[in-house]
C-alpha cells in the first residue's frame, strides 16, 4: 500500500506518514523494503533522440536519408507527413521531374496531411490498380491528390496491377497507359509503403493466387516485390504479370523512400533495404528502435 501511494499515486513520503499516522522514517524503510524483495523495480532507460536513432539507420542500413519522429500518441502516418515533406523539398525537384507514388495506409496518411509546392512535377502511380475498394488502394487518386498539392501533372494508369499474360500485353498497348508507364524509366523521386511480412497482412491485401504460399516466408513487399530479411527477392506466380515499377527502375530513382511505421514492419524494413528497393526511410522513433533492435540480434 505504501509503495502504492509513493510510486503509483505520486504522494510524497511526509503525506503519507501522516495520512497512516506513523513516522516519516517508517515509511522510509518500507519503501527500502519493497525495493529490496523486488516489489518495486525502477529502470532507468537512455533517451535516444530521432535524430541518432536515424543516423544508426543510415549507416547500419547503407541508406541515403532517413528522418525519424517522435513516435506519436495517435496515427504514425499523420506524423510522417511533415519529415517527408521536408525531404521532398531538399530532393532538387523541378519542372519536369518524375515522381512516383506506391500505394498503402501510410501513403494515403501523408497524402491526406499534404505534400509540399513541387511546381511542374510529374506525378505517376508506381503500380496498377488493386481490385478492392478500400481507401488506401486508389493508386490513381493518389496520383490526382498528389498532382494537385504539389502544383503538378498525374499521369493515370487504368489498369488492374495483376491482370492474365493476355491482357496485360494489351493494356500496356494502350497509348495512356504506354505514356505513363514510360515515366517509369525516368523516376526521380518514389515514395512508397513498405509492406508487413505476408503472413501478418490483413486478408484485403491478399494477391489470391495459387501460389501466395510462396509468400508465408517473406519479410515483406514494396509494390509487390517480395524479399526475405536478407534482401533476397521471393519469386511467385504472378511476378512476370505485374504492371508497376520493376525493382531496377526503383534502384535507379534517385531517392526511393520508404515510408513505414509500427514495429512488426522492423524486418519489413531491413529486408527492403537489403533488397535495395528502398534508399530512404522516413518512420517512428518506436519503429526505429525496433529495427536496430534486430539488427542487434543478428537479423
Amino acid at each position: 500500500m505504501v509503495a502504492k501511494l509513493h510510486y503509483e499515486g505520486d504522494l510524497p513520503q511526509v503525506q503519507i506518514a501522516r495520512q497512516l499516522g506513523v513516522s516519516t522514517a517508517t515509511i522510509s524503510r518500507l519503501l527500502q523494503r519493497a525495493r529490496a524483495e523486488g516489489i518495486v523495480r525502477i529502470e532507468v532507460r537512455e533517451l535516444v533522440v530521432p535524430d541518432a536513432l536515424g543516423a544508426q539507420l543510415e549507416r547500419q542500413l547503407d541508406l541515403r536519408r532517413v528522418s525519424v519522429v517522435e513516435t506519436p500518441a495517435g496515427s504514425a502516418g499523420v506524423a510522417l507527413s511533415a519529415p517527408l515533406g521536408t525531404m521532398l523539398k531538399t530532393a532538387n525537384i523541378g519542372p519536369g521531374s518524375v515522381l512516383a507514388l506506391g500505394w498503402g495506409r501510410a501513403i494515403r496518411a501523408v497524402l491526406e496531411a499534404g505534400l509540399p509546392a513541387m511546381p511542374g512535377v510529374l506525378v505517376v502511380p508506381a503500380t496498377g490498380g488493386m481490385q478492392q475498394h478500400h481507401a488506401h488502394f486508389q493508386i490513381n487518386e493518389f496520383a490526382r491528390m498528389a498532382a494537385e498539392q504539389a502544383g503538378g501533372t498525374a499521369y493515370f494508369l487504368h489498369a488492374p496491377f495483376l491482370p492474365s499474360a493476355e491482357a496485360r500485353d494489351s493494356f500496356l498497348a494502350d497509348p495512356a497507359i504506354r505514356e505513363a508507364v514510360a515515366l517509369w524509366d525516368r523516376i526521380d523521386v518514389a515514395v512508397v509503403g513498405v509492406g508487413l511480412p505476408h503472413a501478418l497482412n490483413a486478408p484485403d491485401a491478399s494477391l489470391a493466387t495459387p501460389s501466395e504460399q510462396q509468400l508465408v516466408d517473406s519479410a515483406g513487399d514494396v509494390i509487390r516485390h517480395y524479399f526475405d530479411v536478407r534482401g533476397r527477392p521471393i519469386d511467385w506466380e504472378g511476378a512476370d504479370r505485374l504492371i508497376a515499377v520493376t525493382p531496377d527502375q526503383l534502384r535507379r530513382a534517385r531517392l526511393c523512400i520508404g515510408v513505414a511505421a509500427g514495429e512488426a514492419k522492423a524486418a519489413s524494413i531491413i529486408g527492403a533495404a537489403r533488397a535495395r528497393l528502398i534508399n530512404a526511410l522516413v518512420t517512428d522513433a518506436q519503429t526505429a528502435q525496433a529495427v536496430l533492435d534486430q539488427l542487434a540480434a543478428g537479423v
